[in-house]
């Protein structure tokens, strides 16, 4: 860890940290509520994209987000220092746009969910993406019916199995992104590749992946686990997209933990 983010560790104190979360493509930040509830020791934020009318905008507003929460500055109730330090949580599109943050130095750990460093790839790297037409005919869906390509990308979010457990349910209601939104957050998928910047990354990261995932395949985590210095992955079997839901329980506490670990290793006398 760079000394930057020992301090930060070391000198923010109080509850556990603040999480600051990032959604999915075309899913408003509500999908983590359950979570954040289970998770009382921490502060919560979220970085509400779903209005953003290009990607630069997209990426300016995490970015913003994440400085201002990092910043000293007591007069403003967001950024106080007693917030504690930043974790940022971020699911599949929030997963990516987590990784370049903390590229930039703007996190002081990580919760990935279903994410991927890069989402597109060839055909060999199936294993770990999508290919870029496959992304080109979801974006040139969107002009003509956006709502059957939100219906057909929720679709291949759970197996078998989660949809018999009618998982789906709890997902927020289709229809929560403007179109302009959609089209950004799918530039991003296609043109964001933070692989480069793994082995740069310092702060902790842990990876929580569904071996069953067809949108971020099971191969994504494993190729983050090996670039990243400090990375922890939780494999959660015979499960797709969204490894969190109907887990939160598990989720929470194992989350938990680790950061605990982690904030032990660095900072002792906080814990």
């Amino acid at each position: 860890m760079s000394v930057l983010n020992h301090n930060r560790l070391k000198n923010r104190q109080g509850k556990s940290g603040t999480i600051m979360w990032l959604s999915g493509w075309s899913m408003a930040d509500t999908v983590f509520d359950r979570l954040c509830a289970l998770l009382p020791d921490f502060h919560h934020v979220s970085v509400n994209y779903s209005t953003a009318n290009s990607p630069e905008s997209m990426l300016l507003l995490t970015e913003t987000a994440a400085r201002n929460l990092l910043s000293s500055d007591e007069s403003d109730c967001r950024t106080s220092a007693n917030r504690g330090p930043l974790l940022i949580g971020g699911w599949s599109l929030g997963g990516l746009l987590a990784l370049r943050l903390a590229a930039k130095g703007l996190a002081d750990g990580l919760v990935l969910f279903a994410a991927t460093a890069q989402f597109t790839r060839s055909k060999e790297e199936n294993d770990r993406g999508w290919t870029n037409a496959y992304v080109r005919q979801m974006m040139k869906g969107l002009s003509k019916d956006r709502h059957a390509v939100e219906t057909s990308f929720r679709q291949l979010l759970f197996t078998e199995t989660e949809r018999e457990s009618d998982l789906e349910k709890n997902l927020p209601t289709i229809g929560s992104w403007t179109t302009p939104a959609l089209i950004a957050g799918l530039q991003i998928l296609q043109s964001e590749e933070c692989l480069s910047q793994l082995p740069l990354i310092e702060c902790p990261v842990l990876i929580v992946h569904g071996t069953e995932d067809k949108i971020c395949p099971y191969g994504a985590a494993l190729e983050m686990l090996t670039l990243l210095p400090q990375a922890e992955l939780m494999t959660i079997s015979r499960c797709g997209h969204v490894p969190f839901m109907g887990r939160e329980d598990q989720i929470s506490e194992e989350l938990r933990k680790w950061w605990h670990e982690q904030q032990e290793t660095y900072n002792p006398q906080s814990i």
